[in-house]
């Protein structure tokens, strides 16, 4: 679920952080730029496990930072497909299951992915498994077991677009209201996520199965 990651980057110390000892200085800078983001086929980023290497600092005339070229690791989230983990139901719609880990919440278990005889429920809006006649709901907050079958990356880079011509007349409260619905639906993109099923034994609620 966790692997060790090798990146490398150029850190700005600015210098109020002088007094700082230098790798100190600049694992505070990386965590602050890496910490919680993902990157781009390399996953979730945790934290910063080490500092492998380092250039001499180049301070810039006019400037006064410190640039320093790193190669370090960090510890990222990204489990291999196939991988069995353990998360909780955060939501149930039409589309499936989701499931959070606590710091991850980009899971899916599409409705062809659960159980068989698994049926949504538009009145408690949860999946009933139908077991041999039991009614099973996947209520929200219950633990659940997945495997993953696969991962996405999605680059949500805003794009940036040359300016309309003049169009003759000011700009509308309409023209105001569409750009912001459009900027609301690209943030809606997750940059990473996890597709998973549960069509096995031993997967789904843990209390199904007694664990």
């Amino acid at each position: 679920m966790f692997i060790l990651s090798e990146l490398e980057d150029t850190v700005k110390i600015v210098p109020n952080d002088f007094r700082k000892d230098d790798n100190d200085a600049i694992t505070d800078m990386l965590n602050e730029k890496y910490a919680n983001k993902v990157v781009q086929e390399v996953g979730l980023c945790i934290c910063v496990y080490d500092i492998l290497e380092t250039s001499e600092g180049i301070i810039l005339y006019g400037d006064g930072c410190s640039y320093i070229k790193v190669t370090f690791r960090v510890v990222v989230f990204r489990p291999f497909v196939g991988e069995i983990l353990t998360g909780k139901i955060k939501s149930c719609s039409p589309n499936g299951v989701l499931v959070t880990l606590g710091f991850f919440e980009d899971i899916l278990i599409p409705g062809g992915a659960l159980q068989p005889g698994t049926k949504f429920d538009p009145a408690e809006q949860v999946w009933v498994w139908n077991y041999e006649g039991e009614k099973m709901y996947m209520d929200i907050e219950e633990p659940i077991r997945f495997r993953v079958l696969r991962e996405q990356f999605t680059d949500i880079t805003p794009t940036v677009h040359p300016p309309l011509p003049p169009t003759g007349r000011r700009r509308s409260i309409a023209d105001t209201t569409a750009n912001d619905d459009l900027a609301a639906n690209s943030t809606k993109i997750p940059p990473y996520s996890i597709t998973c099923t549960i069509q096995e034994d031993g997967l789904g609620l843990l209390s199904w199965w007694g664990s």
